[in-house]
């Protein structure tokens, strides 16, 4: 055994006063330890770092516990290892023990949140005293820069090519159009982006004056080129979010290149962002609530602190703003929402966990992520409303005191008191309502007399005239005026048509234990079964029934029962078929139901000319009930956007063409002379990353398999990574496409756009697990097959770049582009 050396020992007997020591301060003692040499024995007593502290006399034994020191901490001796955001290796991370002061030696405690899921944390680094060290500690900032540079020009390049009207822009352009002038208009999708929209024409120096005409050929008025910039740069940012969504979803370096490459170099996303479009805006902020979602996931282990408090709040705004632009963004809004259920339901598993602190998350996730969206998407209706306060084409979609205080609107003016003789419209009072209708074309089934609807729309097939029962004489233009009241039986006769308003003990054609509502006779013929008995439910202004002498316009609410049948005319929102024009179905409901509201009507249009002017301008209709009536309406005229078997829509396509990219879209004309835009994805993308799904679930399945024959294939950071990236992404996928299958309304292509992402995020995580993270594969292969999957990605875009920057001439000279035999492109 070799000889052991001497070491001096430095004994403390105390500090002489006035000395800077105190009691804390300990001696370092040399330990032995073995030396360079071979022999297992060769043991040496210099002093080397070690990785404890000498317990103080007063200390217990948990108090006194060695403290490892973590490499993350910057304390970590000679050869220790750097742990960085994307280093499988890294250890768990540990919070402080905080003693305020009393205890140097800072025990360590594991946090309450798995360390496995999400950005592995590290602690923020000092300031920088250099410019050096500035740049040093912001080193991986620059990728996302350089995507962004790129993507700058890959959204701008040649963005003005076509002078004319694209695709949708017919559309969204002209509800910008809308704004400027300040006309109400009518749209099924909520109001957020049309707005931006507007604004960016503002922005952009449009008046208003052009009607965005399909394929029509812009003015040098319109700056359209401007409107196409602004509104790309919601496509732009598209791709340093998916950047650092991929870096707080714990991806490696060269996951996060890949996820921003795909994201940056999809056709399908670059096509549809460089137009005057509402789907940028979608995808803009689909991206920011998925990002939001995953930082604030990063902030779980120091809950109620304030950037947990910022990201829950970001969260909460995000879902407002993507479900404001389009219903479509309810769906990743159910992504937050399962992941809320899950995470809550696992802090209800934690028993150390106070109530009071439960009860807290609760209040939390409440009011960021339930009550903050429903205040934006309600604010941007409001500033819809305050926006539009002229009459315009959308009047009559809303309810009739909300048009009587719009600009231009003559309902004001009407006479107020409706007597018999009066030329009136109707309006349906419930969600959603229109007015009552009738037309030409008759029912193909049933009494096959002529069609009685409800249209939301002004047309003069909305005119009916009041008038007495066939055993009573009409009144004469010299007799007494004779106004209508509660009880009195009527006729109502269509204008155009003179037929009379009519019901029979024949089912109604989509609701069948109701009686159909037709037109029958004219004014002359007819027979007991036109009358209707009028009944006053109440009045918005004069209150309950017993206060109503005289029937008002706008105000009074009324009911109209069969005299015969006893049944009630009712509009529902039911939609009849093409044959009907997809118009509202009115029937007679044989249930008499005194607060089914869709059997209330109110006099809308009212033309007297023996009554005086009126004077509505003090009746006004609650913001809380025209939000409601209006998203009633977007619901109904939504559901109707179904597809026309009479009728072939060679844009439309099925949700089982998206994933494997079995069609495309032409965007505009096909002529030799116009620039041709055709919407389709970049192959290599589409193709592989709904090919990781299917791989993802496999692999899953597998897992558990060899994890229930006791295997052991992953460490639990590990797994519980894989398993949290693997949820937001196929979750997020599941719930943005499987609704479309449930969905009756027609579908295009770029409804899949959203989706996309989440299975692009399933492709690079799936690369990240089994190529860059393995243990098993050496750099050398892991740079080889980064190398291979960006090249097919950046060679497939090129090729395929012409879909978005535009081609001009005769299709057939752009060879090479069908790939499958079902795209459309040379057909």
């Amino acid at each position: 055994m070799p000889k052991l050396q001497a070491a001096d020992v430095a004994l403390n007997f105390g500090s002489p006063p006035g000395s800077p020591r105190t009691s804390s301060e300990f001696e370092e003692v040399n330990y032995p330890h073995h030396t360079a040499s071979n022999s297992p024995n060769s043991l040496t007593w210099t002093a080397v770092p070690r990785q404890e502290e000498l317990p103080l006399h007063y200390m217990n034994e948990e108090t006194a516990r060695r403290r490892v020191r973590t490499a993350a901490g910057g304390a970590a001796g000679e050869g220790s290892e750097t742990y960085h955001a994307h280093d499988e290796k890294a250890p768990p991370q540990y919070d402080p023990y905080d003693d305020e002061g009393k205890d140097v030696y800072s025990k360590m405690r594991a946090t309450k949140a798995p360390a496995g899921s999400g950005r592995a944390r590290r602690p923020p680094p000092p300031p920088p005293t250099t410019i050096g060290e500035f740049i040093q500690q912001n080193l991986e900032h620059i990728p996302p820069i350089v995507y962004t540079l790129l993507s700058c020009w890959t959204r701008f390049h040649k963005i003005g090519k076509s002078a004319n009207v694209i695709w949708d822009e017919a559309h969204f352009g002209k509800f910008g159009s809308h704004y400027l002038k300040r006309e109400f208009y009518f749209d099924v999708h909520p109001p957020l982006g049309k707005m931006i929209v507007g604004l960016v024409g503002l922005l952009a120096g449009y008046d208003g004056s052009f009607e965005f005409k399909s394929g029509e050929a812009y003015p040098e008025h319109v700056p359209y080129v401007a409107m196409r910039v602004m509104m790309a740069t919601f496509g732009v940012a598209m791709v340093p979010l998916a950047w650092y969504t991929a870096v707080e979803l714990g991806m490696s370096w060269r996951a996060c290149h890949l996820v921003a490459l795909m994201v940056l170099l999809d056709v399908s996303w670059l096509t549809i962002s460089r137009f005057i479009l509402l789907d940028s805006m979608l995808l803009f902020f689909t991206f920011t609530t998925v990002f939001f979602l995953t930082k604030f996931h990063n902030q779980q282990y120091q809950s109620f602190s304030p950037e947990w408090w910022f990201w829950l709040f970001m969260t909460g705004i995000s879902i407002g703003c993507v479900t404001s632009v389009k219903w479509i963004g309810l769906f990743v809004t159910a992504l937050v929402g399962l992941y809320t259920i899950e995470d809550l339901w696992d802090k209800f598993g934690d028993l150390k966990m106070p109530v009071r602190d439960q009860l807290r998350h609760w209040g939390a996730r409440i009011a960021c992520l339930i009550v903050l969206p429903i205040l934006v998407y309600m604010t941007s209706f409001k500033l819809h409303f305050l926006v539009l306060n002229h009459s315009g084409p959308g009047d009559a979609q809303m309810s009739s005191l909300f048009q009587a205080n719009l600009v231009g609107n003559d309902f004001a003016s009407n006479p107020l008191e409706i007597a018999y003789g009066s030329k009136v419209t109707l309006k349906n009072m419930g969600w959603g309502g229109g007015l009552l209708h009738s037309h030409v074309q008759t029912y193909p089934v049933g009494s096959t007399q002529q069609q009685v609807t409800c249209y939301h729309y002004k047309d003069e097939n909305n005119d009916w005239i009041v008038t007495t029962p066939w055993y009573e004489k009409e009144p004469e233009s010299s007799e007494p005026i004779r106004f209508l009241k509660d009880g009195d039986v009527i006729r109502l006769r269509h204008g155009p048509t003179t037929r009379n308003l009519h019901s029979h003990p024949i089912p109604a054609p989509v609701t069948k234990l109701n009686y159909e509502v037709s037109c029958y006779g004219n004014s002359t013929v007819g027979d007991n079964h036109d009358y209707w008995v009028v009944e006053v439910v109440d009045d918005v202004k004069r209150g309950k029934k017993s206060n109503v002498d005289r029937i008002h316009s706008l105000t009074t609410r009324l009911r109209f029962r069969h005299q015969v049948l006893g049944c009630y005319l009712r509009a529902a929102n039911a939609i009849l078929p093409q044959w009907g024009f997809k118009q509202v179905e009115v029937s007679c409901d044989k249930e008499n139901n005194p607060n089914d509201i869709h059997t209330y009507w109110n006099v809308e249009s009212h033309w007297n000319d023996r009554l005086p002017r009126g004077d509505t301008k003090y009746y006004r209709s609650s913001f809380i009930r025209d939000f409601i009536h209006l998203n009633v309406a977007m619901m109904t005229s939504n559901n109707a956007l179904i597809p026309d078997p009479d009728k072939e829509d060679i844009l439309a396509s099925k949700p089982s063409d998206w994933p494997f990219l079995r069609v495309g879209l032409r965007m505009c004309g096909w002529g030799d002379h116009q620039t041709k835009y055709y919407l389709l994805g970049t192959p290599i993308i589409y193709w592989a990353s709904t090919t990781s799904l299917i791989v993802g679930l496999i692999t899953l399945f597998v897992y558990l398999v060899r994890m229930q024959r006791k295997y052991t294939d992953m460490e639990p950071r590990e797994w519980d990574h894989f398993l949290y990236v693997g949820k937001i992404a196929f979750v997020g996928w599941l719930l943005h496409y499987l609704p479309f299958y449930i969905m009756g309304r027609v579908t295009y292509v770029h409804h899949y756009l959203p989706t996309l992402y989440f299975a692009v995020l399933m492709l690079a995580h799936l690369i990240d697990h089994f190529v860059f993270s393995s243990k098993r594969l050496s750099e050398k292969t892991k740079w080889i097959v980064f190398g291979v999957v960006a090249f097919s990605i950046v060679a497939c875009f090129w090729w395929f770049r012409c879909l978005s920057f535009g081609m001009d001439g005769p299709i057939k000279n752009h060879w090479g582009l069908k790939w499958r035999k079902t795209w459309n492109i040379y057909d």
